[in-house]
């Protein structure tokens, strides 16, 4: 993915982010949404100024639906923070930036 953005999928979500040995941002995104596309270049900043700290991810729930099924992903984005396999907060929809590091600093 580049940027220190790790693209996950139902495959490799329980290694990337359940077994992760550091705290989780998990991005649930498609290409054809709008949003989602507006909020990826603060993910990538944070992924810059965060990325020793936390893992940096995103999920396309068009081609992995099992994941954001589990987790009662309804809308997107959506981006849920893991630690130690726990989710420690949630976010639906385009949100500021402090917003999320907010979110990110509850885990670190």
């Amino acid at each position: 993915m580049g940027n220190g953005i790790i693209e996950i999928d139902d495959g490799s979500f329980e290694k990337e982010v359940l077994k992760s040995d550091k705290p989780v941002l998990i991005d649930f995104w498609a290409p054809w949404c709008g949003p989602c596309r507006a909020i990826t270049p603060i993910i990538e900043e944070i992924a810059k100024e965060y990325g020793d700290k936390i893992k940096i991810t995103k999920c396309n729930v068009d081609d992995n639906p099992i994941t954001p099924g589990k987790y009662g992903v309804r809308a997107i984005p959506t981006l849920i923070v893991f630690n130690n396999g726990e989710i420690v907060d949630q976010i639906t929809g385009m949100v500021a930036k402090a917003k999320l590091i907010d979110s990110i600093k509850k885990a670190i």
